[in-house]
């Protein structure tokens, strides 16, 4: 099992201790133009207000160490720091601590406990849980095509691999969560490239569809591409657009061609007799764009549909 940890996300915008805006001649409470992001502990209002909703979240965490340098963070808190999908802005920071006897919640944090111990990982000057225990515990947690983005994001950049993963959950005796998180982990696979595919592989599941093959590679007019999603039999294509794979790093010209060549690969694969479906985030998490694409693609379900877990998929309690 490799867990090599890479380097912890910092701070995405600056934190100022109310101690040191004081020497400034302030309180920073009466500065307009800073924002509380924890008691005693501020940022600059427009820093804030530019940031999306997961760095929001992970300048939350930062500023909770500055007051508890000893906490060791878990599940999204952990999450966070380790650049795992978020999904929203969780409400509640998440520690551990093996030394209490029961869970409890105050303010705005949680803290853990568990007969299962956790094993600490100090990075950076920060301890937090281990990728297994943090993939576990939010597995467990996390509605499940939202567990199943960060297992494969896990797996797809750490090393591990989804029998590591299935091993430590073996080894747990706590029941909560646990079927979730076997669903979750037995569905885990670092062929999922993004956020967007794992959504929508689960998707694909619940909508009664039959399995797809991952990242299969065709070889048209003497070029290879590679598909997301594949069913050979049907001569069906699925692809999961996301922004990122037409952004060109923010350059228009760039952006241009990325989208030429995308034109010219869908082209050719038409020609070879695929039929391609074509759905982005929004499309997956909201079912209907996804179920539609495959549809008209040709595609029909082989089962019926799993109803209540369609209508919860974009339902996190955890995040507001």
């Amino acid at each position: 099992m490799n867990t090599a940890l890479p380097s912890l996300r910092t701070a995405p915008a600056p934190l100022i201790a109310a101690g040191n805006a004081v020497l400034l001649g302030a309180h920073p409470s009466t500065d307009a133009d800073l924002r509380r992001v924890r008691p005693g502990i501020y940022t600059a209002r427009r820093a804030w207000e530019d940031l999306p909703a997961w760095d929001r979240y992970l300048l939350r965490v930062h500023a909770f160490r500055l007051v508890r340098p000893d906490a060791m963070f878990s599940h999204e808190s952990a999450a966070a720091l380790r650049g795992l999908p978020l999904f929203g802005h969780p409400r509640h920071l998440h520690i551990f601590d093996e030394r209490r006897e029961r869970s409890l919640a105050y303010g705005d944090v949680h803290v853990h406990t568990s007969v299962d111990r956790r094993r600490a990982q100090d990075a950076d000057g920060i301890l937090l849980t281990t990728v297994v225990d943090t993939v576990i515990d939010l597995a467990r947690a996390l509605p499940p095509a939202f567990g199943l983005a960060v297992a494969d994001a896990a797996v797809r950049t750490s090393g591990l691999t989804g029998i590591d993963l299935r091993a430590v959950l073996e080894r747990q005796r706590n029941p909560r969560g646990r079927r979730r998180a076997e669903w979750v982990l037995s569905r885990t696979t670092p062929l999922a490239e993004s956020v967007g595919e794992s959504l929508s592989r689960a998707v694909i599941e619940w909508c009664g569809f039959p399995s797809p093959e991952l990242q299969r590679e065709h070889h048209v007019e003497g070029r290879r591409y590679r598909s997301d999603f594949c069913w050979p039999e049907h001569r069906v294509i699925g692809e999961s657009d996301g922004w990122m794979k037409y952004g060109g790093g923010g350059d228009p010209a760039a952006s241009a061609v990325a989208i030429r060549e995308e034109k010219r690969r869908e082209d050719a694969l038409r020609r070879a007799g695929w039929r391609i479906a074509r759905w982005d985030y929004a499309g997956a998490i909201t079912v209907t764009g996804l179920r539609d694409a495959l549809t008209r693609a040709g595609l029909s379900p082989t089962r019926a549909p799993d109803t209540a877990n369609l209508f919860a998929v974009a339902r996190n309690p955890r995040s507001a």
